[in-house]
């Protein structure tokens, strides 16, 4: 996809660059941190391209953040730890008044524009456990790191299609109704090898830090 039309990519844009600044890093330290070139990280930081899947994976895992941590500030429904902390709060209260409903319509919608995967975040930002749904089209892979999981308890729940999903080197073949709850961190790929697309749950909740 060459037009960029995501209405996301603005608040990504901001999102990355305030938690670049927040830790005091220059491009080139966080181009070393996640192994994404200082080039794309300054159009990304820019506006001028949208982040691939693999990329905010990076720069997630470059961040200690999980992607719907790194997604959901980026939407302005979470606010961020430490120096942000205060101004999160309040960000927080006016993005969720009543702590309760939250209609379809107004979850915001990331479209990975190099492979069409769709991933909407379901909980709120006060909820202890991170939500995401995640629509994954035919023949779509989804690499990440393992730094990317460093700091999380993650269950994977498939709930329409088929899901090969890769943990480190083992292969587990997910059908609808089917779920994996992971252990230790690794490298893991999201892979749909079917011709229909494939939904599923991601659940995190942040584990002790090593």
């Amino acid at each position: 996809m060459s037009n960029i039309v995501d209405p996301l990519v603005g608040q990504i844009a901001a999102r990355v660059r305030t938690e670049r600044d927040r830790r005091r890093w220059t491009l080139a330290q966080l181009a070393e941190a996640s192994g994404v070139s200082r080039a794309m990280i300054n159009r990304i930081e820019r506006g001028e391209s949208s982040p691939t899947a693999v990329i905010l994976g990076k720069l997630s895992a470059a961040f200690q953040l999980s992607v719907s941590s790194l997604l959901a500030l980026a939407e302005g429904t979470e606010g961020a730890e430490g120096a942000d902390e205060a101004a999160g709060d309040s960000a927080r209260d006016a993005a969720s008044p009543s702590g309760g409903v939250r209609r379809q319509a107004d979850a915001a919608e990331w479209t990975d524009p190099a492979t069409g995967y769709r991933r909407r975040q379901v909980t709120g930002p006060r909820f202890p456990a991170e939500v995401a749904e995640i629509r994954l089209p035919p023949g779509a892979r989804v690499p990440y790191p393992a730094a990317a999981f460093a700091f999380l308890r993650q269950v994977v729940w498939v709930l329409d299609g088929h899901l090969t999903f890769h943990e480190g080197d083992t292969v587990h073949e997910l059908d609808a109704g089917d779920t994996i709850e992971l252990g230790d961190p690794s490298p893991r790929v999201f892979a749909n090898t079917s011709g229909a697309e494939c939904r599923y749950a991601v659940i995190l909740a942040r584990g002790e830090q090593p």
